[in-house]
């Protein structure tokens, strides 16, 4: 599910130190570990919902909670979809080659 990118700038000199290339790596996983647990995060609270849903029988503000718990799971994922589209909008208007990728460049 989870795949860590290869930095294609050294994260390491020639004497073992860390240099700043370590950032994209980390940025880059980081990044993808947030989307993931965010992902999880709505599939868990669409479950809770539903099931709150499910159970609540006649009792109208246990269904009302539930509801809530279910549209603050969509607004979520729409917050995270609409994000990512704003970044590629932001990037064909300004030209800029692959915003949503951060690279590091060393003079």
């Amino acid at each position: 599910m989870f795949e860590i990118h290869a930095a294609e700038i050294p994260t390491f000199d020639d004497t073992g130190v860390a240099t700043i290339g370590g950032f994209e790596t980390l940025f880059s996983n980081v990044v993808g570990l947030a989307v993931g647990f965010a992902g999880l995060a709505l599939f868990i609270m669409l479950l809770i919902g539903g099931f709150n849903f499910l159970t609540a029988g006649t009792d109208a503000g246990k269904a009302q909670g539930a509801q809530k718990t279910i549209t603050y799971a969509i607004l979520g994922l729409v917050f995270i979809v609409a994000s990512y589209f704003i970044l590629q909008l932001i990037g064909n208007f300004t030209g800029v080659t692959g915003i949503l990728n951060f690279t590091v460049v060393q003079p």
